[in-house]
C-alpha cells in the first residue's frame, strides 16, 4: 500500500485536515504530523531557537509542539521515516482558505509542500477558497476538495507524479457545490492586489497595538492568460505547478547591462 504524509497549517484539530485525512484514508497509509496551533501565513520558515516535541495523538497521528508546517515536514522524515521507506507523496492541507498568487510565498500550507520537494518526495498543497469569512465551507463542506485530492492521487498511483524533481503541484478548491466544478484546469499563478489592512487598537492601560486582517481577494487583470483566481472565478479546481527557482531569468541580462 502507498504511504502518503500529511500535514497543514491550520492546527491538528482543523477540519480541513480532518477531511483530507478522510478522504486519502481509502486509497493509501496515512501519517500525519501537524502544527499544534494555527500556523497562518509562517511561510517556509524553520524553528531554530527552541526544541521541538512530537506528541501522539493516536496512531500515526501527531501533533509538532509549536511546530511549524516545515517542522512538521523535515522532523517527520528525519525522524519517523528514518528506518524505514520514505512516503510517496505528501500533501498539506486542507487549508482554510485560498493560497494563489503570491500568497503562495506567505502560506504555511505551500511552504510544507516546498519542504517536501527539497527532501525528494512529491507534494501537492490543497486549499479550500472560501466566500464570506468561511460560509461556503459552511454550506458545502469539503466535498469537492476531497474528490478532486483522492482523483488527482489515484491518478498519481496509477500513473506517475507529473512534475520533475524541486516542483509542486498547488490546488485551489473553488467554494461551490461539487455538481458545479466544470473540472481541473492547469493555471500559473495571478497577481494578488495588495491592501494595507492594519487596524489599530489600544489595551486597558492605552498601549497602542496593530492587529493584521485579512485583504480582499482581489487580483491583476490578465486577460490571455489562465491564472488560478481565473480558474477558481469560472468553477474549475486550479492546478499551479510551482517551483523553488526564484531567479528572474528574464532580467538576468537586463541586471547584467545596468552593471
Amino acid at each position: 500500500m502507498k504511504h502518503i504524509l500529511v500535514t497543514n497549517d491550520d492546527g491538528y484539530e482543523s477540519k480541513g485536515l480532518l477531511a483530507l485525512i478522510e478522504a486519502l484514508r481509502a486509497i493509501a497509509k496515512v501519517t500525519v504530523v501537524a502544527p499544534s496551533t494555527e500556523k497562518s501565513a509562517c511561510g517556509h520558515s524553520l524553528t531554530l531557537t527552541r526544541p521541538l516535541s512530537f506528541i501522539e495523538i493516536e496512531e500515526d497521528f501527531y501533533k509538532l509542539d509549536d511546530g511549524t508546517p516545515s517542522d512538521c515536514i523535515f522532523l517527520a522524515l528525519n525522524k519517523l521515516f528514518r528506518e524505514r521507506k520514505k512516503p510517496d507523496l505528501v500533501i498539506s492541507g486542507i487549508n482554510i482558505g485560498s493560497n494563489m498568487g503570491e500568497d503562495i510565498t506567505y502560506s504555511g500550507t505551500a511552504s510544507a509542500a516546498m519542504e517536501a520537494v527539497l527532501q525528494g518526495i512529491p507534494a501537492i498543497a490543497v486549499s479550500q477558497v472560501y466566500a464570506e469569512q468561511g460560509k461556503s465551507i459552511e454550506e458545502f463542506g469539503y466535498t469537492l476538495a476531497k474528490q478532486s485530492i483522492f482523483s488527482l492521487v489515484e491518478k498519481i498511483f496509477n500513473e506517475t507524479f507529473p512534475l520533475s524533481p524541486r516542483k509542486f503541484i498547488n490546488v485551489n478548491i473553488p467554494p461551490i457545490p461539487s455538481k458545479a466544478c466544470k473540472g481541473f484546469k492547469v493555471t500559473r499563478a495571478g497577481n494578488r492586489l495588495y491592501a494595507h489592512n492594519a487596524e489599530v487598537h489600544y489595551n486597558p492601560r492605552g498601549k497602542e497595538y496593530y492587529w493584521i486582517g485579512l485583504p480582499e481577494l482581489g487580483w491583476m487583470d490578465t486577460k490571455g492568460h489562465t491564472t488560478d483566481f481565473e480558474a477558481v472565478s469560472d468553477g474549475y479546481v486550479s492546478l499551479t505547478p510551482v517551483h523553488l527557482d526564484m531567479t528572474a531569468y528574464d532580467e538576468i541580462e537586463n541586471l547584467g547591462n545596468w552593471l
